[in-house]
């Protein structure tokens, strides 16, 4: 490839390095110049462009990046299309990823235009999660190099996904005198979340005595699971605690006790009847990664986890930046969660729909609104939830009777988004963090909201969680209370996306995939969705058989 300034008179042909406006018509950078884009710049005075010119053999940066992309597609993983040199490819299904580290090296060494990205190894991922780029640096490479790359691609399984599989889960939790049933209650359904990506369940849970022997008949009756859970109320120090005497009286082995990733280093590692028996650390109690994480999601995958695999965890295992440590991590593993309050934004006008209120639409006989504050709901950790409403309130709250939610009134809800968001930030003083949920989303579920409350922390990277579908910002988004100022200074028809962008290493991506970017603000999008149109705003109330315990 030739680069550098081309006369126009010799420029048809060659491939724009910088976008040019000429007038109302803009020539893209990367577009090849036609005789009619000649006359074009000619014509608006421009004598100079900045080109490419491919010599024998040179591929175009798209053709390169698709050539690239479709030789690392399979094995679970797909090629998306090529744009502006770029190739991303995205997990077909959940599962862990595994990238091959010496091929990828190979790769990257090939050519100085030639780059692949990708995420970590062995990281947990959702169905349409982006795991890997491809990136050609310049206009166009050599073939010579596209073909190189290729064929590595074709000798190595260079990116590949180990799929998730369901697993029968046993739960055996551990007792002490003063540990309270709430604290149980909770590491159960932290236990589901964890285990929902890989649609796996808990078939059985036995609380017992923290004693060898109690726990050892837990184990001998435990019903026929695939992988065995222990959650001690005393965290495992030694291989002759309480766990891991009472695995090896009831048959089992242990195979490796403690690890190098912090926090998580107290975690055994057994097998009972020739399946994985897992001795939790106190902090999977939190739905926060820690290093059970780690090695659950390799199980749950059906990768093999030995004692070696698990010393090698070190680098990368420091999970938090810790400036000093006055207490054991683990001493502490009934510390209170954040507490995450859900506003529902349902004051808006629906000017879209052309007369209807869209929140009144139904899907499968369900009023829009109550279906998103059912899916609120039916939440496992959020604290809270609340409506806020402005336009057709009367009819709004008429279709949330029975509810568990507060309503919170927005008597300006004409000026604007924002106003809503600082209503509802405003009614949410104890929180310490808001997941703001627009009302017409009808896809997103329980889960997807559990696992953004899960990403999020009060301060710092992780303050701001954020729903992305295939690699773009969505919504919902949990914000941190941290920037209530900020919410509170908001003005017009806006939402907290300036608030996001002025922070942007607060924001953890958390994947949800297509339901993040589905909302249903005109008619026909209702219908696409499978929703009805309500013919008459007008609900005199609503019955449902759900229920939840207030919250």
């Amino acid at each position: 490839m030739i680069f550098g300034e081309i006369p126009i008179a010799e420029a048809e042909g060659t491939i724009l390095a910088h976008a040019q406006k000429l007038g109302k018509r803009r020539l893209k950078k990367g577009a090849r110049l036609s005789e009619a884009d000649i006359a074009a710049l000619r014509n608006a005075g421009v004598g100079v462009v900045t080109a490419a010119r491919l010599e024998p053999g040179d591929l175009t940066e798209d053709q390169a990046a698709a050539a690239i992309g479709a030789a690392l597609g399979g094995a679970g993983i797909r090629a998306g299309e090529a744009g502006t040199g770029r190739v991303n490819l995205f997990a077909e299904t959940a599962g862990v990823f595994l990238p091959d580290r010496a091929a990828i090296d190979a790769l990257n060494a090939i050519d100085p235009g030639v780059t692949l990205a990708t995420l970590g190894e062995y990281a947990p991922v959702e169905a349409g999660r982006m795991v890997a780029t491809v990136k050609i640096i310049p206009l166009a490479v050599s073939g010579a190099a596209v073909e190189a790359a290729v064929r590595l691609c074709s000798r190595n399984a260079v990116l590949r996904l180990a799929p998730f599989s369901p697993k029968r889960v046993v739960l055996i939790q551990t007792e002490l005198p003063g540990v309270k049933p709430s604290v149980l209650d909770k590491t159960r359904a932290v236990t589901e979340t964890r285990l929902s990506a890989s649609h796996s369940t808990i078939v059985g849970e036995i609380r017992c005595a923290h004693e060898v022997s109690a726990l050892t008949d837990a184990l001998r009756r435990r019903e026929t699971a695939d992988l065995t859970l222990i959650f001690g109320a005393s965290a495992v120090i030694d291989g002759g605690d309480v766990i891991p005497a009472a695995i090896a009286t009831a048959g089992g082995r242990i195979d490796h006790l403690g690890m190098p990733v912090d926090p998580g280093n107290l975690l055994l590692l057994g097998t009972l009847d020739g399946r994985p028996a897992l001795g939790a650390p106190g902090c999977a109690r939190s739905p926060k990664e820690n290093g059970f994480d780690w090695v659950l999601d390799r199980l749950l995958a059906d990768l093999p986890v030995t004692g070696d695999d698990i010393r090698k965890m070190g680098v990368g295992g420091l999970l938090m930046e810790i400036a000093s440590r006055p207490q054991p991590r683990e001493a502490d593993s009934a510390a209170e969660e954040p507490v995450v309050d859900i506003v529902i934004l349902a004051a808006g006008r629906s000017s879209r729909m052309g007369g209807p209120n869209k929140l009144l639409s139904t899907f499968e006989g369900v009023p829009l609104i109550r279906r998103s504050a059912e899916t609120a709901l039916a939440t496992k950790s959020a604290g809270h939830v609340r409506v806020v409403v402005g336009h057709m309130r009367g009819e709004i709250v008429a279709a949330l009777d029975g509810l568990d939610i507060g309503i919170v009134e927005n008597p300006a809800f004409a000026d604007g988004l924002s106003t809503s968001l600082k209503a509802g930030f405003a009614a949410s003083p104890g929180a310490d963090g808001v997941l703001v949920m627009l009302a017409d989303q009808p896809f997103l579920t329980s889960v997807d909201l559990d696992r953004l409350i899960a990403a999020f922390v009060p301060s710092g990277a992780g303050s701001i969680a954020a729903a992305f579908d295939r690699g773009r910002r969505r919504n919902p988004v949990v914000v941190s209370t941290v920037y209530r100022p900020e919410i509170m200074a908001l003005s017009g028809d806006v939402g907290a996306q300036g608030v996001i962008a002025d922070h942007p290493d607060a924001v953890v991506e958390v994947e949800i995939g297509a339901a993040a970017s589905v909302d249903v603000d005109t008619q026909e999008a209702v219908r696409a969705a499978g929703g009805t149109i309500s013919q008459n705003d007008h609900v005199d109330g609503w019955q449902s058989e759900s229920s939840k315990p207030a919250k």
